[in-house]
């Protein structure tokens, strides 16, 4: 049984983006690994900003320079 887990942070995706991901990614897997869509799980984990962080900052205080 494949376990997928998205993490995004939380900036607005929409409930149909998250379908499509789900969706998407689903049905990648019997294409490429040969897995039983019906047993699939995928997770998506939407994460603040303030606790997501590139190059030693946070995505919020990336946003608040403008990057």
């Amino acid at each position: 049984m494949p376990y997928v887990n998205i993490k995004i942070t939380n900036e607005g995706a929409t409930a149909e983006q998250k379908t499509q991901l789900i969706e998407g990614v689903t049905k990648r897997l019997p294409d490429i690994l040969g897995k039983n869509p019906q047993t699939t799980v995928v997770v998506i984990d939407e994460v603040d900003t303030d606790n997501w962080g590139i190059g030693r900052e946070t995505i919020t205080t990336r946003h608040q320079r403008g990057q």
